[in-house]
């Protein structure tokens, strides 16, 4: 254990083995001749110093006291406790402070703070889309990410600034020794440029990049989880702004936390209480005005406020995932409603009605939303060639790995699909070459300035004529005139939805519609 032989140990005194700043300790014990366990060091030949523990018993042989010691090497052992001790505080992925040791200094950092007179600020950190990282990857992938994210926060901040991992993919900051807010956006300039972590995948790059909310103290809060809540809010606010970017709290935000905390409560009881309804805005052919189909439209009767458009809560359920039920109830309801139609023989000249339905990120990010369709349309009763699913550009490039594979699910099941909104999103020309689409939508910002608007002219005809090109459909949103109806039809556009052919209406109201048609 220490390195000598034998003979160079034989003679020695006993002492001489000890660490010199032990030796008072062990020299008690042995004048008081104690029966004891305890810890102490020795030092090896070469100098290093070895932490043991001594189990002392004393003994008589031939008359003569004698002290025995066993020693024992416990080097291992304070290693693995000083291990448990780390993890206890620390994150075992990235190695940064976890959740309860963060708070803890935080608070500390805080009362210190206080006294002084001095500013903090807490940044909430969370990564944009890497749930599709680890997706596309895997989670070794993923945790690779994550470690080289807690690497950079770190070499970007200094040694007195506070860093911690939450949990997942969020991180917290708590920055110190600052002199004004001007401080802060430098050092949130800082993290923005240096935390996006390019990946490949399939040859293909994807990008992680922060969603920052920060909260100040002491304006923004005195205590540490209310600092924490305020950041968090400023983050989902950073988020909603368009993500890669920062958002500071503001009082206006905590009010708005609020009523999105009444309005997630009164969205779950609304999908229990039967609250939600379906309106059909009617499509019709432009070369005839025959009809073609009706895009469902999702409406909530509110009890205090009244009927609702989904602007006023689409976004609280996205934040909350209750977004999927309510739109898992979306499809079931257009499929039972579709189904009904055709057993009132209630149909276009070509056959049954079509339904549109709008599908939200979050669903058809959801993996398995095929399964789940083909689900709906079985319980339904519903065939595939009822529906239509209509998605944005930005939802399909934001997941262009996996969205041919979902869309060809889809199609195989009968369903037609349709880009909404199209000329407003990022769908570059080769993405609608790879994509299995059936149909492109004009997003009506277009075509409300049509016929005039020579700008809008111009693309919205090159839309038409590169869709009817790639052999889609195309339908015109929001058609309020019949000099754009016109128009619309000599370019080529096959469909046309709007005030001019009929407003979003009840169920019953839209079918009293096509019958008197």
């Amino acid at each position: 254990m220490v390195g000598y032989t034998l003979e160079q140990m034989v003679g020695r005194h006993v002492l001489s083995f000890i660490a010199d700043d032990e030796r008072p300790k062990v020299k008690e014990v042995m004048r008081q001749g104690r029966e004891v366990r305890y810890e102490t060091a020795v030092v090896h030949k070469d100098g290093t110093r070895i932490p043991v523990e001594f189990i002392v018993r004393t003994l008589e042989r031939d008359g003569e006291k004698l002290r025995m010691t066993i020693v024992r090497d416990i080097r291992d052992r304070l290693a693995n406790e000083a291990r448990i001790q780390h993890l206890a505080h620390h994150d075992g992925l990235t190695g940064l402070l976890n959740r309860g040791a963060f708070m803890d200094r935080m608070a500390l950092l805080m009362k210190h703070a206080e006294r002084k007179g001095e500013m903090l600020a807490l940044l909430f950190i969370d990564l944009d889309n890497f749930k599709r990282v680890n997706d596309s990857l895997g989670h070794l992938e993923g945790d690779q990410v994550l470690t080289t994210v807690s690497e950079r926060l770190v070499g970007a901040l200094r040694g007195s600034d506070l860093v911690g991992r939450f949990g997942g993919d969020e991180f917290v900051v708590l920055l110190t020794d600052l002199a004004s807010r001007a401080d802060i956006v430098v050092v949130l300039e800082a993290l923005l440029s240096v935390v996006e972590v390019p990946v490949r995948a399939d040859g293909r790059a994807l990008s992680v990049t922060p969603s920052i909310g920060v909260a100040v103290f002491p304006d923004d809060g005195r205590q540490a989880d209310e600092l924490i809540q305020h950041a968090d809010t400023a983050m989902y606010r950073a988020k909603a702004r368009g993500r890669a970017t920062y958002q500071f709290f503001e009082s206006v935000l905590a009010e708005t936390a609020y009523a999105d905390l009444v309005l997630e409560a009164e969205l779950a009881q609304g999908l229990t209480r039967n609250e939600f309804e379906l309106f059909f805005q009617p499509q019709v052919e432009a070369t005839s005005g025959q009809l073609s189909g009706a895009e469902a439209l999702l409406r909530w009767r509110h009890p205090q406020r009244g009927l609702l458009a989904p602007d006023s809560f689409i976004f609280v359920a996205e934040r909350h995932r209750l977004m999927l039920a309510l739109g898992e109830w979306v499809m079931r309801e257009a499929a039972a409603t579709a189904r009904r139609w055709r057993e009132q023989g209630l149909t276009h000249g070509h056959g049954p009605m079509r339904i549109a339905v709008n599908l939200s990120r979050m669903q058809f990010n959801l993996d398995g939303f095929a399964d789940t369709v083909q689900r709906v349309l079985a319980d339904s009763g519903a065939k595939g060639q009822w529906l239509e699913l209509e998605l944005t550009e930005r939802m399909l490039i934001e997941d262009v790995e996996h969205a041919p594979a979902t869309l060809a699910q889809l199609r195989s099941l009968g369903l037609t699909v349709s880009v909404d909104d199209f000329g407003t999103g990022y769908t570059s020309l080769a993405h609608l070459t790879e994509l299995p689409l059936d149909k492109l939508k004009i997003d009506q910002s277009f075509v409300a300035r049509l016929p005039d608007d020579v700008g809008a002219q111009a693309i919205t005809r090159a839309i038409v004529q590169m869709a009817v090109g790639l052999g889609l459909t195309v339908t015109a949103e929001g058609v309020r005139s019949a000099a754009q109806w016109q128009l619309l039809a000599s370019w080529g556009c096959q469909q046309l939805q709007g005030e001019l052919v009929g407003s979003p209406m009840p169920a019953a109201e839209f079918e009293a519609w096509v019958r008197a048609r």
